[in-house]
């Protein structure tokens, strides 16, 4: 099933996909593997989906997934993928700028895995949405990177430590429980096809149910 939202912009990262068949590995990212894999499946939303290999790891473990993101591209591939499994009914693929707007409902699990962009991408407001998109005993699940890749020596891509992270959610006091605030490293292969060993960064939360 696929939902329009009007999307302005979405010329960088429609190109950005188009470069190639596959531009990420087809793996779900190891920070969801390692955060959710416990979890009891209910509803998730992923915002910034991609070539939907989160999306996909999820609905195969239950969970109803509702899959964001600003490219066309990267959507009509990662439905493509999900077609040959059997979970292709599970997963809503929403095509959204989440700058002018969100997806309407809440979630038990809302994830966003390195929602980075080189535009001016409001994040923090995005990020303070994503949270108040999630349901009363569900988590927050927000990973990014803290360095930036050797290929992109001039990137000016903020990246915020995770205490900034937390910070700028301005959550209310009493209603949320920290879980995990940290930077670990991360090992992934570049662009060049040479191993990037690299430093990410986790912050998880949990609504409190009263």
């Amino acid at each position: 099933m696929t939902q329009d939202v009007t999307v302005p912009d979405e010329e960088f990262w429609d190109a950005r996909y188009a470069e190639s068949e596959r531009i990420w590995s087809g793996r779900p990212n190891a920070a969801l593997v390692r955060e959710a894999g416990d979890l009891t499946p209910g509803t998730a939303l992923d915002l910034g989906c991609g070539e939907g290999a989160d999306a996909l790891w999820l609905a195969e473990r239950g969970w109803e997934v509702t899959a964001v993101d600003i490219s066309r591209v990267a959507l009509d591939r990662a439905a493509g993928h999900a077609a040959a499994t059997a979970v292709a009914d599970r997963i809503t693929w929403q095509h959204c700028d989440l700058g002018t707007a969100f997806p309407a409902g809440s979630f038990d699990l809302v994830t966003a895995q390195f929602l980075h962009s080189h535009s001016d991408m409001p994040r923090e407001d995005i990020l303070r949405r994503a949270a108040g998109a999630v349901a009363p005993g569900g988590v927050l699940l927000i990973v990014g990177h803290a360095g930036i890749p050797a290929w992109e020596p001039d990137s000016d891509v903020a990246l915020p430590t995770p205490d900034e992270v937390v910070e700028a959610l301005a959550l209310p006091d009493g209603r949320w429980d920290l879980l995990r605030c940290e930077e670990h490293p991360s090992f992934r292969t570049g662009h060049d096809g040479k191993p990037d060993p690299r430093t990410d960064n986790t912050v998880k939360l949990r609504r409190r149910t009263a």
